[in-house]
């Protein structure tokens, strides 16, 4: 980016204070951008001229808190704080945010520039073997000698495998004991390494913000989230980060999403007439009510079993009705398909694939189909993957619904059932449909079309 006089400046603040100009004009015109135009002018209201003089002032711990308090009392914007205190760049006070969050008021404190000062070590004469001073280096060498292993094998990172952050860490606790110089020579790492690992481990963790996001945001969907939704929640809430930065994140906080159980099988052979497999794994759909699949999973609660048996739209994923009941009977079907036909058009040409359990193959269920003009599909015998949408479903519903609460009761097992599956309609996101929940993308289909 180009650097600006204080001519540029102060000509760009009175060119927009006119009022025949926008901050988009002027930015264009000097090729820069809005914000910083928008800064220019902050900082002529709260200042006048004097706010594009250059200062080299440096600032004391104490005019550098008392900024961060006035930001904070007042909810003024970094921007908004350095023109009012006519700070050359907003981005210090971020800075200085960041510091005293991190380590406190000490961090604020100015550092000098340039290189320390190093004094030359003048050279000592050597003790005479046997000496009392001779005798005290040699009880010295062996304590370090017999401190140091013990040290290292309490911190090594790596069984059977010790690094040099792992030497550097013993010898930064050795330091009050034993000479540095010593205890370098001993673990056979140069200076230079040492003092490396010394500052990496007191600099602040840069990503210690986006590590809490990420946790509130794991937590908030109790483990559902894996790194790939994180991604996208993270993105929708401004920050700009890769999904291979989250899952490495991730992995160092310990967050994985849970793991899935098996399903129920109703299949108990030819009961009735099945049907051909019309789908044949083309789980796309252009539409909704183009394409439905359905099955039905098991839930063992409080020693007795549940039946749930959902309707799932293939075009978003949206569970379009569902029904429970302490029995697999053929009721549990029924009532499901019912609700869902009531979502149909007398325009919708649609089609209902699942598997071969008994269910599906009787008249009475066909005899449904045929009467609102729905195709009827079934899944190869015993082949699961022709109908992984309805599998990959009750995984997840195990795995984010079943295994993560507790239930008191029955009742209170179908209440939470049933808000566990408006979340799932209407706000848990998937990233196939753009990082939208499925109602939010037949919403946004529906009133773009």
């Amino acid at each position: 980016m180009a650097k600006f006089t204080a001519d540029d400046k102060l000509s760009a603040a009175l060119r927009y204070l006119d009022g025949t100009e926008s901050y988009e004009s002027i930015a264009t015109t000097l090729g820069t951008t809005e914000s910083v135009v928008r800064n220019w002018v902050k900082q002529y209201e709260h200042n006048g001229v004097e706010a594009f003089r250059k200062s080299y002032t440096s600032y004391s711990a104490q005019f550098k808190l008392d900024v961060l308090n006035y930001m904070n009392h007042f909810g003024t914007s970094p921007n908004e704080t350095a023109a009012i205190f006519q700070i050359t760049s907003p981005a210090l006070i971020r800075k200085w945010r960041i510091q005293f969050h991190s380590l406190g008021i000490d961090a604020l404190q100015s550092k000098k520039k340039g290189r320390p000062t190093m004094k030359k070590e003048t050279k000592k004469g050597i003790p005479v073997e046997g000496s009392v001073e001779a005798l005290r280096e040699e009880v010295e060498r062996l304590r370090m000698e017999n401190a140091y292993p013990k040290k290292v094998e309490c911190l090594s990172s790596k069984q059977g495998k010790i690094t040099k952050q792992d030497k550097a860490q013993v010898v930064f606790e050795l330091r009050t004991e034993f000479p540095v110089k010593a205890l370098l020579k001993f673990a056979g790492i140069p200076r230079s390494t040492y003092y490396y690992y010394v500052k990496m481990n007191n600099r602040p963790d840069k990503h210690a913000e986006l590590k809490a996001v990420i946790q509130v945001i794991y937590h908030e969907h109790k483990g559902r989230y894996g790194y790939r939704r994180i991604t996208h929640e993270l993105r929708i809430l401004g920050y700009l980060v890769n999904h291979k930065k989250v899952q490495r994140l991730m992995n160092k906080l310990g967050l994985k999403s849970i793991v899935r159980m098996k399903k129920y099988r109703s299949y108990k052979g030819k009961v009735g007439k099945t049907a051909p497999n019309l789908l044949n794994r083309d789980f796309h759909a252009e539409k909704p009510n183009e394409k439905w699949v359905t099955d039905i999973t098991e839930f063992k609660l409080f020693g007795e079993k549940l039946y749930l048996s959902p309707m799932l739209d293939l075009y978003n994923g949206e569970i379009i009705a569902y029904t429970v009941d302490t029995r697999p009977r053929y009721s549990l079907v029924s009532k499901m398909l019912e609700q869902a036909c009531r979502r149909l058009t007398a325009t919708d040409r649609l089609m209902i694939h699942s598997d071969q359990g008994w269910h599906y193959q009787m008249n009475q269920y066909r005899q449904v189909l045929k009467d609102n003009n729905i195709t009827q599909s079934m899944s190869r015998k015993g082949n699961c993957y022709d109908n992984a949408v309805m599998e990959s479903f009750f995984g997840t519903l195990k795995s984010e619904f079943l295994y993560t609460q507790e239930f008191e009761s029955v009742e209170q097992f179908k209440r939470e059932l049933a808000k566990y599956i408006d979340y799932y309609n209407n706000k848990r996101i998937k990233t196939k449909l753009k990082g939208l929940s499925p109602v939010q993308y037949r919403t946004q289909t529906l009133r773009t079309a």
